[in-house]
């Protein structure tokens, strides 16, 4: 078997004495390493006075990983800069909030280029590569000029902007071509795929072929592979105590009312404001409602000492006071507004004890906290979801509400229709949402990327749930 080497920008592997707190890549990621006795190697999220190379290696939990220190200038110039500022407005269709600047593209390409010289020493013939995401798209080039001919693969994790949008971007032939150096590349959705099509056909002249772009003799499989919750741990905390207190806790504070959660990072792509509006918008056409319902938004900061995101914590800060001060009693705060995050128990007690749950975002590559909220439901008396059609995540769980993130009226109404839903429809939405939660989970994910980078065809004895249901 093949070792796989995975290299992302932070390395996530599990610390001694850690909890079960970590993110859906890690865990699929950690499960494939150990497996073929690979290596996670990417910046350990420390800084360094002067770049050296050194590798730290160790090994926990069975998985191998390699991190390097990054100078301040990197950091801010590379990770702040072209990576938050650039590409991820970008690639999450807001152009007005892009920044443009030759440091961060030159901060890029450098950190890119040291990645590369300092993982090659690491590498052998036969492992395969797989890259994670919109920090290290030229990585995959980087390591082809360096004389590797490994099976490289590259996955991304956001959506893939329209060609409108990406010629915004200096240099965004070089990079696109870039990422044709990869023999494989994955995206969430067909739609994102459909993106990147349009763009290396229209500006690079690629020739497609199936599921094949064909450009100055390579070829590279563009590869639908939505990513998935690790179901089985997530769903292990049912019962827990953490789990049963976090539900109780809320249950008993809801004093019989509904509960309508949203549990999102605090970013602008998430559609939080809109969200708050909707509520808004639902309380005043909808009084019957009022001391019947609260909503419970926890939304932990994000990336504080960017403008943009002080801005959306001033917005909320300000929306929620004002829909408090118009429509709170001596007895009922309509909206409950918190920024802290919660531990995995939790959120699944959370989940369980909340009617609607609230996953609205303008923009998102998948969205796991809509995952999170069907695996968490009671199946004999389920919670609604209300999802955004431009989550990715709304391909596979076209049972929920789908509603357009950017009118209020449309999200009100489905609001409302969640919270008056009959049981028995309730249930048959959810059991199919479950299905392709469990199904078509992290390790599915996993597995069918790296089958594709293997070299090897589809099999067909693999679940079809998703192509299936991102049908209408």
């Amino acid at each position: 078997m093949s070792r796989l080497i995975a290299i992302s920008n932070r390395v996530q592997a599990a610390q001694a004495g850690e909890n079960s707190n970590r993110g859906g890549l890690a865990v699929a990621l950690s499960a494939a390493l150990r497996t073929s006795n690979g290596i996670w190697f990417g910046w350990s999220g420390e800084q360094t006075d002067e770049f050296s190379g050194q590798i730290t290696f160790r090994r926990e939990a069975g998985v191998a990983t390699a991190t390097i220190d990054l100078e301040a200038q990197d950091i801010d110039e590379y990770y702040n800069g072209f990576a938050n500022r650039t590409l991820w407005p970008l690639f999450h269709y807001r152009l007005d909030l892009t920044e443009i600047a030759r440091d961060f593209a030159g901060g890029y390409a450098r950190v890119n280029a040291r990645f590369a010289n300092t993982v090659a020493p690491l590498l052998e013939p036969d492992d395969l590569i797989w890259v994670h995401d919109y920090h290290l798209m030229p990585l995959g080039k980087g390591l082809r000029d360096r004389g590797f001919a490994n099976r490289l693969g590259f996955f991304l994790h956001t959506p893939w902007p329209p060609a409108s949008l990406m010629v915004s971007l200096p240099n965004h032939r070089e990079l696109v071509a870039s990422l044709l150096s990869y023999d494989v590349i994955g995206f969430h959705t067909a739609e994102w795929r459909d993106s990147f099509i349009d763009y290396i056909t229209t500006h690079l002249n690629a020739r497609i072929e199936g599921e094949f772009a064909h450009l100055d003799g390579r070829m590279t499989r563009l590869l639908i592979c939505p990513i998935g919750l690790d179901a089985t741990e997530f769903m292990s905390a049912q019962g827990t105590e953490a789990a049963l207190q976090a539900e109780q806790r809320l249950i008993t504070s809801a004093v019989g009312r509904q509960v309508i959660v949203g549990v999102d990072r605090l970013d602008y792509s998430k559609g939080l404001q809109e969200r708050f509006l909707a509520y808004e918008q639902l309380l005043n056409t909808r009084p019957d409602l009022r001391e019947k319902v609260f909503m419970l938004q926890i939304a932990p900061p994000s990336r504080g000492d960017v403008a943009s995101y002080q801005q959306i914590r001033a917005d909320l800060n300000s929306l929620s006071g004002g829909i408090n001060g118009e429509f709170a009693s001596i007895d009922w705060v309509p909206v409950r507004y918190v920024n802290k995050g919660y531990a995995r128990e939790e959120l699944f007690g959370i989940y369980r004890a909340s009617r609607v749950g609230l996953v609205t975002p303008l923009r998102d590559g998948m969205n796991l906290v809509a995952k999170e909220y069907v695996a968490a439901q009671d199946p004999q008396d389920p919670g609604v979801l209300v999802l955004s059609r431009f989550a990715g995540a709304s391909v596979q769980l076209n049972a929920a509400l789908i509603i357009n993130p950017h009118s209020s009226e449309d999200m009100a109404d489905a609001i409302a229709r969640a919270l008056t839903m009959p049981l028995e429809e309730r249930k048959e939405r959810h059991a199919a949402m479950l299905k392709s939660v469990i199904e078509e989970d992290v390790r599915w994910w996993s597995e069918k990327f790296i089958e594709a980078l293997s070299g090897e065809e589809p099999q067909e004895s693999r679940p079809k749930l998703a192509l299936a249901s991102s049908k209408p």
